[in-house]
């Protein structure tokens, strides 16, 4: 059990998740939290991570640090995605453990289910066909880490807990148009359409300002080199602008809007993150005999022998099979993109038009999970989507304003 002085390091604190678990943990009282900037700690460099175990010793590990983005950022960037996040888990993982740390959470993300999983999703889907070619990279990257977390319970005792959240989204979200989920990504582009119908060129130089486009190649060819900011010519930023389907009035969203998705509040899975962290341990999940067989290891009749801690993990056949002990976070409800693109109109106060482009990717036609075991572990979120929405767009404005 970690106590209130328990020195926690939080891996990706000022991501959307990390953000959020940072402050949860802060109004729970625990007030030795540990944090690091990208500037500070590169986590994909292992003599890094490991000088900073050496120095800090934390009883506990957050990993919410991952190489994130959307089906264009996947498609663009295919080769970082299983690198970067192969390396940071590596690195935290195997640190953690030479470092004694107590307790691990480790965030995936529930696209590591087959493209064609049975609906709602539950944890045995996992390999058992296919994943989405779309975020297949990212996908095996997270069906590694929590592989890892499983295994280093089976083989070595540890306390290792790994979470696979629905779609995210919330305060501190990423509305970078390169590399932006599809929530983000859609509100920023009906708001620019939006502004530039208004003419209201001081609120899109300020946004423009606050998160400049960096050009991919495709791009350069028709602005030039050099980030696309709020100081550029109306020339430049309206030809950046279309690039991604943003023109006067009009947006042009990728797909045909059928396929449904998720959504969870980064708040909400904040919460049910820092629950699992405090009061969910390996043997909860897997059962506490077979976690005994496993830690202490069984004599030759096949009784666990709890003089042996040379635990002999799922050597054992009389356990059977142990898989599958991460933990599904989400709210067991879904909706289409088209769904959600009308709520984020609405919000925006957007009266112009919503193209869908059907020639480019809809990604997996649906992702729903099941919750029944996060709901046995004693957790259930509280914000609905249509309350979410309007939050986050009340958010990303304030955000222009600092």
């Amino acid at each position: 059990m970690l106590s209130k002085d328990s020195k926690i390091y939080v891996a990706g604190h000022q991501g959307l998740v990390g953000f959020a678990i940072w402050n949860n943990l802060k109004s729970r009282g625990y007030h030795n939290l540990i944090g690091r900037s990208h500037k500070e700690l590169d986590l994909t460099d292992q003599y890094q991570v490991q000088q900073f175990f050496d120095e800090e010793r934390p009883d506990a590990v957050v990993l919410a640090a991952a190489f994130v983005g959307g089906i264009m950022a996947n498609s663009l960037y295919r080769a970082d995605f299983i690198m970067q996040n192969m390396k940071m888990q590596c690195n935290v993982i195997g640190n953690a453990y030479s470092h004694g740390v107590k307790k691990l959470l480790f965030l995936g993300s529930t696209c590591i289910y087959p493209k064609d999983a049975p609906q709602p999703m539950k944890e045995d889907a996992l390999l058992t066909s296919p994943l989405e070619y779309t975020n297949e990279e990212y996908a095996i990257a997270k069906i590694a880490g929590l592989k890892m977390c499983e295994s280093y319970n089976l083989q070595y005792g540890t306390n290792y807990i790994a979470v696979m959240p629905t779609n995210l989204y919330g305060p501190n979200d990423n509305f970078h148009l390169e590399n932006s989920h599809v929530m983000p990504a859609m509100m920023r582009k009906i708001y620019l359409a939006k502004l530039i119908h208004d003419n209201d060129w001081e609120a899109i130089r300020s946004d423009m300002n606050k998160r400049p486009i960096n050009p991919p190649a495709k791009l350069r060819e028709f602005v030039g080199e050099g980030n696309v900011s709020g100081e550029d010519t109306k020339e430049r930023i309206l030809k950046a602008l279309a690039f991604y389907g943003i023109e006067n009035n009009k947006v042009t969203l990728w797909g045909d809007g059928s396929p449904l998705r998720e959504f969870l509040w980064s708040e909400d899975m904040a919460d049910a993150s820092v629950h699992v962290l405090l009061n969910v341990d390996f043997k909860d999940i897997i059962g506490i005999e077979k976690y005994s067989s496993v830690f202490y290891g069984v004599n030759a009749n096949g009784v666990v022998d709890r003089n042996n801690s040379e635990g002999r993990g799922g050597a054992i056949p009389s356990l059977g099979e142990i898989r599958n002990c991460h933990i599904n976070v989400g709210t067991g409800k879904e909706l289409t993109i088209k769904e959600l693109a009308d709520m984020i109109v609405k919000a925006v106060g957007f009266e112009g038009e919503v193209v869908w482009d059907a020639s480019k990717p809809n990604g997996t036609p649906r992702k729903l999970i099941d919750v029944t075991k996060l709901h046995s572990l004693g957790w259930t979120h509280k914000v609905e989507i249509q309350d979410g929405v309007q939050k986050l767009y009340d958010w990303y404005q304030n955000s222009l304003n600092k």
